[in-house]
């Protein structure tokens, strides 16, 4: 399978290149994802972009593994494996999240953490918390993390609504789960 847009392709310009390496995690052993070389379609709007995905990733509030949990439900809510896949090879690890917590909250089947699995099904299926979920969250989290909580659940469903339109295949090292071959993703 082939995505929709054709990504750009190695020799990059200068400019795409130095884009590019913003947009990977330094040190990185994995080529640019192919994700990063579609944005790089656009390479203005990716850079501008960035400093918000990076923002989430690399300077929230949350705990790491609180963050790692909602990208993995927010991603599999929306079908969106590739994403789903990436996080769990190269994220999960660092942040003790083991395959199988993965595959559970993509399956839904199990979760790690009610609360979290629950903000993030309200907001996928009604983009607003219950007051039971308000206030779940509002026990554990200070104000600042509410408003990330809530752009980072948005950010990765605006991230699955790119990869699912744009039918990015799976990147070859990328986790896969049968979680999305039962959804009728695959």
């Amino acid at each position: 399978m082939s995505a929709r847009l054709r990504p750009v392709e190695p020799p990059y310009p200068e400019r795409i290149q130095t884009l590019l390496g913003k947009l990977m995690p330094p040190g990185s052993p994995y080529e640019p994802l192919l994700l990063f070389r579609v944005l790089a379609l656009h390479p203005e709007l990716a850079d501008r972009a960035r400093p918000m995905a990076s923002g989430l990733l690399n300077k929230g509030l949350l705990p790491a593994r609180d963050r790692e949990l909602v990208i993995s439900r927010a991603t599999a809510r929306a079908g969106a494996e590739y994403e789903w896949g990436v996080h769990v090879v190269v994220f999960g690890p660092v942040v003790g999240l083991d395959r199988e917590v993965f595959d559970a909250v993509a399956s839904g089947e199990a979760w790690p953490d009610p609360v979290l699995m629950t903000a993030v099904d309200e907001l996928h299926d009604e983009a607003t918390w219950s007051t039971a979920t308000w206030t779940a969250v509002r026990e554990r989290y200070d104000d600042a993390q509410v408003v990330e909580l809530l752009l980072l659940a948005g950010w990765y469903r605006t991230l699955s609504t790119v990869i699912n339109a744009l039918e990015l295949p799976l990147e070859s090292w990328g986790a896969r789960s049968r979680a999305f071959t039962r959804a009728g993703r695959r």
